[in-house]
């Protein structure tokens, strides 16, 4: 029986330098999304909880006491869980815990701490980049995790090339202009599932991009879950994905 991941790291140790003057007082995931209210972090959080998570491990280094604070005095989203009798036990608040690197261990290594702290070593996890922005069904991700019998699974993302694209035929006649066209590469999106079995194969300083997955990949053991069509990413770098984050919300809103 697959069992779906209850419990999530977020990494949030980034220093944001390309989102000055926002990072300036504030880690990255601390930025808010104009017109929301809330920070990065807290739209990951309510999606979190809404997708059945309980416990989150939140891994920081840049100002860590900002986001510490906020994490103590914020109103948390809840998450619906069953009871002992397999009913549903109704909403509980999400629990979550911070972990500071007194030094920077990498990507890799950061992960690798954080998960350490995790409540249930021996169930599989969700993790999450600090800096992203993003709705789809976790559920649904960690089915395919399951099916694949992968020990890692990221997700990818087709996202617009920023620029306008021109198509032509093979004589060099140019035929249309295509404003923001999506990339024809998937990209990683910064989501992942991990099997219980992940975390000692992570290194304990250094990029598991670099080390982990490889290894994963030769083994056949690392699959990649495409975003359904439709479903809403974004990694906010700069002031200008803050301003289109800010834009798109509008438009769906119908503002």
């Amino acid at each position: 029986m697959m069992q779906l991941p209850t419990q999530a790291v977020i990494l949030a140790g980034g220093q944001g330098t390309r989102l000055r003057p926002y990072t300036d007082d504030r880690p990255k995931p601390m930025v808010e999304i104009p017109g929301t209210g809330l920070p990065i972090i807290g739209h990951q959080l309510a999606w979190l909880a809404a997708e059945g998570v309980t416990d989150v491990v939140v891994s920081c280094g840049h100002l860590a006491d900002v986001l510490g604070e906020w994490l103590t005095t914020a109103e948390l989203p809840r998450t619906r869980t069953k009871g002992t009798d397999g009913g549903d036990a109704g909403p509980t608040p999400l629990r979550t815990e911070v972990v500071v690197e007194s030094e920077p261990l990498g990507r890799g290594g950061g992960l690798k701490y954080a998960a350490a702290s995790l409540p249930r070593p021996d169930e599989p996890w969700y993790a999450t980049n600090g800096d992203i922005w993003t709705r789809f069904a976790l559920r649904e991700m960690a089915a395919f995790h399951s099916e694949r019998d992968a020990v890692a699974t990221l997700a990818l993302a087709r996202p617009r090339i920023p620029w306008g694209a021109v198509e032509t035929d093979p004589f060099g006649h140019v035929l249309d202009f295509i404003e923001a066209p999506p990339s024809p590469y998937l990209v990683n999106a910064g989501v992942y599932v991990f099997s219980s079995s992940f975390a000692v194969l992570l290194p304990d300083r250094g990029d598991h991009e670099r080390t982990t997955f490889p290894r994963l990949a030769r083994e056949r053991r690392l699959a990649g879950f495409q975003l359904p069509q439709g479903a809403y990413w974004r990694a906010i770098d700069t002031a200008k994905d803050l301003e289109e984050a800010a834009r798109e919300l509008r438009e769906t809103q119908g503002g």
